[in-house]
């Protein structure tokens, strides 16, 4: 059970984890021991969620994102398996947070007189600068 606030927690059978072997450093042991962790979170199948959010969290996932709508996230960082676990729960649970809150509905706005003006002197004196270049006439 992975708790993301008061009203949402998530069931152990949308996540399931696999080990792999890690890259990098390491050592003799990184060729031994299955310290990456894969976080497998069914989102799409999830009841938990809203359909906005869902959208919000596909979104956010990228490509993590996969055709069957689970979100894939790996933890590679420690050479300990147990924190990768953490790692990558603590990651979902951001991302899940993240898609939680619904953006703010941007409210049109009409411009002030004073910025018209401003925009219209400033066209005018960009015009004046461009009106004076070009060729210079013989004056006689």
């Amino acid at each position: 059970m992975l708790t993301i606030n008061d009203q949402i927690s998530i069931a152990d059978w949308e996540l399931s984890e696999s080990f792999v072997r890690s890259s990098g450093p390491g050592g003799q042991n990184v060729n031994k021991v299955s310290t990456a962790v894969e976080l497998r979170f069914e989102a799409e199948r999830s009841p938990h969620l809203t359909a906005s959010v869902k959208a919000r969290l596909k979104k956010l996932a990228g490509r993590r994102w996969t055709l069957e709508g689970a979100i894939i996230i790996q933890a590679d960082e420690t050479r300990s398996q147990a924190r990768n676990r953490e790692l990558a729960a603590e990651r979902l649970v951001e991302m899940i947070r993240a898609a939680l809150i619904a953006p703010k509905r941007r409210i049109a706005t009409k411009p002030t007189y004073g910025s018209q003006l401003r925009r219209v002197a400033a066209k005018v004196q960009r015009g004046e600068v461009k009106a004076m270049r070009g060729k210079v006439g013989d004056e006689e």
